[in-house]
């Protein structure tokens, strides 16, 4: 069934009228808030602010069933907040209050701004601080059905109401549920890495790094267009993409410099362009796979961390780095291990494989009927 023969049979032919935000609603923030306030005085009451999550815990509140919030300045601005019960309501968030006797559901309400989030983005200003203005909140337009019968409006609305809510608490299980399995496979995962790299005395010889590998930094990039290359640096994700490349792939990468990437191992698997404060490492020994030195390092982040100097920036120096101690187990062992490991990684940190996948897939397909239910057609005049 097309989305539009859904909504037809939905709304059984009924009219909806468009209405501005401010004509429907009350819009205002709280009073300011800050983290040394709460702490002064802890409680029981969240704190809503610019966050998606509470601001902290006070010992008083301000606001008692008025749930639906939309951040007003940072980086999560335009954000939509639902907070039940009695809560302090900071200044860096709006209250969004249905006026008087209007027949407007909150909670259809709170489904119908979730669906516009890109249009409330789109009132935001980004110069400096982000920030969202409450007279171009309130000029927002939203759907209302069936208006010349305030019941039957009611009644298309908490009908899509149900059937968002259902899917948004089958999201919400299944989410639990794969993210409770994911953190147990990622917790079996490291207990078999440990276990399949220790090696007892005189069970392997061992060699260190820069006996069997070539190790050294890349380059800054000419130019500053983006392509599709990943520009790998000092952080523990890509820097940006460019356009040309310097290295080949599977190539193990660990920041040589900066702050929280330091011990940091990664693996890229296609080509990529290697930064200045990146080391790019690679295996040029017959006795030792690439690959399995990777999930060596992987698991001995702890010890590269601690090879650093972690005083003022902190840096890995070459000298130190070629000291590392790596076990040299025969290639076919290396290969056995090499492939267990991989289907573990494989499972707990693919996003195109695995739990994350799904995950990913629950929370689009509750963004599909959302969209299926609150995407209506705008007329060309909008009523204020």
């Amino acid at each position: 069934m097309s989305s539009m023969n859904f909504m037809e049979k939905l709304l059984d032919g009924v009219e909806f009228q468009w209405k501005a935000l401010g004509a429907v609603t009350t819009i205002k923030t709280g009073p300011s808030v800050n983290r040394q306030m709460i702490s002064a005085n802890p409680g029981e009451y969240p704190v809503i602010n610019s966050g998606r999550e509470p601001l902290g815990f006070i010992n008083e509140w301000n606001t008692d069933n008025d749930p639906i919030g939309v951040t007003t300045r940072g980086a999560g601005v335009g954000s939509i907040t639902w907070q039940e019960g009695k809560y302090f309501r900071g200044n860096l968030n709006y209250s969004v209050t249905i006026n008087g006797s209007l027949k407007i559901s909150i909670r259809y309400l709170y489904h119908l701004l979730l669906e516009m989030q890109s249009d409330i983005q789109a009132l935001c200003t980004y110069d400096g601080i982000p920030a969202l203005n409450a007279g171009n909140l309130k000029e927002l337009q939203i759907p209302i059905p069936c208006p010349e019968n305030p019941e039957k409006s009611l009644e298309i609305q908490a009908e899509i109401v149900r059937i968002l809510d259902a899917f948004a608490e089958l999201t919400a299980e299944l989410t639990a549920e794969l993210t409770a399995e994911l953190t147990a496979r990622k917790k079996q995962y490291n207990y078999y890495r440990d276990q399949l790299l220790s090696f007892e005395d005189g069970e392997v010889e061992w060699k260190t790094l820069g006996d069997l590998c070539s190790i050294g930094v890349g380059q800054a990039p000419v130019g500053n267009e983006i392509g599709e290359y990943a520009f790998v640096n000092a952080g523990t994700t890509p820097s940006g993409y460019v356009t040309t490349y310097n290295t080949e792939p599977n190539t193990i990468t660990t920041p040589s410099r900066g702050q929280g990437g330091i011990g940091y191992v990664g693996y890229q698997t296609t080509r990529f362009w290697c930064g200045p404060l990146c080391y790019r490492i690679r295996s040029t020994s017959e006795m030792l796979s690439t690959r399995f030195l990777y999930h060596i390092m992987a698991n001995a982040m702890k010890d590269i961390v601690g090879l650093a100097n972690m005083t003022g920036v902190p840096a890995l120096n070459k000298k130190e780095l070629v000291g590392f101690p790596v076990p040299i187990p025969s290639p076919a062992e290396q290969e056995r291990i090499v492939d267990i490991l991989d289907k573990f990684d494989t499972l707990t940190n693919s996003l195109s494989e695995g739990l994350p996948r799904e995950i990913a897939l629950r929370q689009k397909q509750y963004e599909y009927y959302r969209d299926l239910l609150l995407s209506f057609p705008k007329p060309k005049v909008v009523e204020a």
